[in-house]
């Protein structure tokens, strides 16, 4: 087991370059007494226990299935089950509101909320070195890899040994802490507003889906669809024609896998999209041949699609290693070349008009497509965006629009376009926000940390005086929503310090 302080110099050695410096006026202060004696006993008593308790909740298959209601889902209702068992256990309080668990210590009114989600993003497990659903600590040493091991089973089970902790150590609280387990954050929201207009919340809250030190805006989640109808074939069968396209495989994920198919290939076509997508970072192709057939497929690498910068998305690289010639002759053929027209390989929508922008603070407006299928009669693309502050929806919804008409008039007049566009969130209300500073710097020997704006959303903007407190260190790539989802063994024993300190703070 490693030690607190071995833990805050390997993360200091890696991040001290990572994050700027504030004011002198945010200097940490020293953390009570209370507070590190509870984090030094749990880091000292539970990190076996909070290894055994991720184990046993990603076991537990939680992502959403459209045929099955969570109220009926017996992996759903399984994970609800180990997670009653486990506050009993440990001797806390559980409710279950069926969408929404909440565990909680203590008996004041007045409460502090740790807001996380039992649910996860679907999976491919050929893409994992074992099942996704079960902890695999041997595969690559020192790694938790699983789905949910980051986001967002494991933040659950460092809380709630961090709880135990506090309890242990019969820290006195004036405030009630309580525990909520969302179980369908990442599909859909409704249940929880629903939730939350009849349920009185905490009046000071953190949620533990995002990354340190603090979170205090998120940007608007987006979305662009555009159809490109069948068309009709041109070339009877003379030319080179891209019959196929497809990739990504849900859309809050930058997609590392894409294929495409050609028709009437030739071998001087292969070398040439061969050569220039050698020229691609991070990219690998394989051609492979069936008669006149040529079928390229591509892999980058996947990510969250509110960093797409920490991915290499598949679909909008094969577009661009197949702009050796326009291909318009089918619907196919006419999406390669939009994305390449009104995407290209960049993140923040620079070819796509006036549209791209950014803010101060909050950084670029991000453009990704991120899933690419073939329907009947019909090319979809989905575009998924991540929007700052600083223009309005009706301003932006325009600028796509005429942007796109544009393209359309010109080369796909049938083509069709669906946009939905969230609006960002700024939290201008958080007392607790030097208190969390304090304890990120105490951990992590980073001084003068400040807070971040992110790009993916959480609940946070549900939950009054909330902001987002870990999981994820600044300047580490994040790997949630990715094939290969991990949590280190060394982060997963930083945040249950940092959470139960904090979390001795906020309510004593």
């Amino acid at each position: 087991m490693l030690k607190k302080r071995t833990l805050a110099a390997v993360l200091l050695a890696a991040l001290s370059a990572t994050l700027p410096a504030l004011s002198p006026a945010m200097e940490a202060a020293p953390l009570s007494a209370p507070a590190t004696a509870a984090a030094r006993h749990a880091l000292d008593t539970y990190p076996d226990q909070v290894k055994a308790s991720l184990a046993r909740m990603v076991s537990f298959n939680t992502v959403a299935d459209p045929a099955v209601p969570a109220e009926k889902n017996p992996q759903h209702q399984g994970f609800k089950q180990f997670l009653k068992e486990e506050a009993e256990r440990l001797g806390f309080d559980y409710r279950d509101h069926g969408m929404v668990v909440v565990i909680g210590y203590g008996a004041s009114e007045d409460r502090v909320g740790i807001i996380t989600h039992g649910d996860v993003q679907p999976v491919n497990p050929a893409k994992w070195a074992k099942s996704p659903f079960e902890l695999d600590a041997t595969s690559e040493p020192g790694r938790l890899v699983a789905r949910g091991a980051e986001d967002d089973k494991g933040p659950i089970a460092t809380a709630l040994y961090a709880m135990k902790a506090i309890k242990d150590q019969k820290v006195p609280l004036r405030r009630r802490l309580e525990l909520y387990v969302y179980m369908a954050e990442e599909s859909d929201w409704a249940p929880l507003e629903a939730f939350l207009k009849d349920h009185n919340p905490p009046q000071l809250n953190i949620t533990l889906d995002a990354e340190y030190p603090v979170v205090t805006a998120e940007k608007g989640w987006g979305l662009v669809a555009v159809t490109i109808p069948a068309m009709p074939a041109k070339n009877a069968g003379k030319e080179p024609e891209v019959r196929e396209f497809s990739g990504g495989y849900f859309a809050s994920q930058i997609p590392e896998d894409a294929s495409a198919v050609i028709g009437n290939a030739t071998r001087a076509l292969e070398a040439q999209i061969k050569k220039r997508g050698a020229a691609q970072k991070g990219m690998r192709y394989q051609t492979t041949w069936q008669g006149k057939d040529l079928k390229v497929t591509a892999l980058g690498l996947s990510a969250h699609s509110s960093k797409p910068e920490e991915g290499v998305n598949a679909i909008a690289m094969l577009a661009d290693a197949l702009k050796v010639r326009p291909w318009r002759t089918t619907s196919a053929g006419a999406m390669v070349d939009f994305i390449n027209d009104m995407v290209g390989t960049g993140i923040v929508g620079e070819r796509f008009g006036k549209v791209a922008y950014r803010d101060a603070f909050m950084g670029p407006m991000t453009v990704a497509p991120t899933v690419l299928a073939q329907k009947v009669g019909s090319m979809e693309l989905t575009i998924n965006l991540r929007r700052p502050r600083g223009k309005g929806k009706a301003e932006l919804t325009a600028q796509f629009q005429q942007a796109f008409d544009q393209w359309k008039r010109l080369h796909a007049p049938q083509a069709r376009i669906r946009m939905e566009i969230g609006e960002p969130w700024v939290q201008t209300d958080a007392p607790q926000v030097p208190l969390l500073l304090d304890v990120f710097s105490h951990y992590t020997g980073i001084a003068r940390a400040r807070p971040v704006s992110i790009g993916g959303g959480t609940n946070s903007r549900l939950f009054p005086k909330a902001v987002a407190f870990g999981p994820a260190m600044p300047g580490v790539a994040y790997t949630g929503h990715s094939e290969h989802e991990f949590i280190t063994q060394q982060q997963l024993l930083l945040n249950l310090q940092m959470y139960t300190a904090a979390l001795v703070e906020l309510a004593r």
